[in-house]
């Protein structure tokens, strides 16, 4: 495939007022492309909007798990720019308190499915017939969690794990259409979402510590996702995992995922850990 070519393109992004999602959106700009930036807060969308040129931009608050208002968004952008030639299904949450599958507040839980998954979901399939039309792209933000196990943390786990099933099976559906699928496969990323983990719970930062060697806990910022995502979809790669360290990782994960459950199932410190956690969040 030759390289695609950003200028005058349209991408559309979820999550796009802070994070990964604001940092692809001005390396998008700054590669020619006109910009449909979703949120659902409509002051932090201002904020990141007012760098850009107004005719090259259209900011829309959008609650992903709504698809009437995210089709109403697909329309708005069809009727500012005429056309869609991406979309980046990026918005996303997760808990900042580490819980257990017994510990978990259900509502919780399934409100991080509706978004992580169905969202992403719902964010596509508003947006494909327009990126068919264009043989455009489509992308989605899956996570280095989709290549182990969720402990303590496992609704994003499993949404980020079906997100990759999900845009392996759109790829491969389109495949010889002119349009594509890829996943995107971040690390730890410089951003509010990785703080439990990094400082800001003394259970999940010392388990994170445990488990993970120094090399896969260094964090990264969000522009370098973004130079990673630019470089990723001028190619149509099917994967862009960044850091590149994590990359073995996914390739050997049959045998390690085996070696990371059996760690749980052998280890007391990291049961300990588990059942920390438990405790933790009994006391609240």
């Amino acid at each position: 495939m030759t390289n695609f070519d950003f200028t005058g393109k349209v991408v559309f992004i979820t999550g796009a007022a802070g994070g990964i999602g604001a940092a692809c959106a001005k390396e998008f700009y700054r590669h020619g492309a006109n910009l449909v930036l979703t949120d659902l807060g409509a002051d932090a969308l201002e904020k990141i909007a007012k760098d850009f040129d107004p005719a090259r931009v259209l900011s829309q608050t959008l609650d992903v798990t709504d698809m009437s208002a995210t089709k109403i968004v697909i329309a708005n952008s069809i009727e500012k720019f005429g056309r869609l030639d991406i979309v980046f299904a990026n918005a996303g949450v997760a808990w900042q308190t580490p819980k257990t599958i017994a510990t978990a507040d259900e509502a919780e839980f399934e409100r991080i499915i509706e978004i992580d998954l169905l969202g992403v979901w719902r964010t596509v399939r508003a947006a494909l017939p327009e990126i068919i039309k264009a043989n455009g792209q489509i992308l989605v933000t899956s996570s280095v969690y989709a290549f182990g196990n969720g402990v303590i943390n496992a609704p994003y786990a499993m949404s980020k794990a079906g997100v990759e099933s999900f845009g392996r099976s759109l790829r491969a559906e389109l495949a010889g259409t002119g349009t594509t699928a890829s996943v995107l496969y971040p690390g730890w990323i410089k951003t509010p979402m990785t703080r439990i983990a990094f400082g800001a719970n003394a259970t999940a930062s010392e388990l994170v510590e445990t488990a993970f060697p120094r090399s896969l806990r260094r964090l990264i910022t969000p522009e370098t996702v973004a130079t990673a995502v630019i470089q990723g979809l001028s190619k149509r790669a099917p994967r862009i995992i960044v850091p590149r360290r994590w990359a073995p990782i996914s390739a050997l994960r049959g045998l390690l995922n085996m070696y990371t459950d059996r760690m749980f199932d052998k280890r007391s410190d990291l049961q300990q850990l588990v059942r920390r956690a438990e405790a933790d969040l009994n006391k609240e």
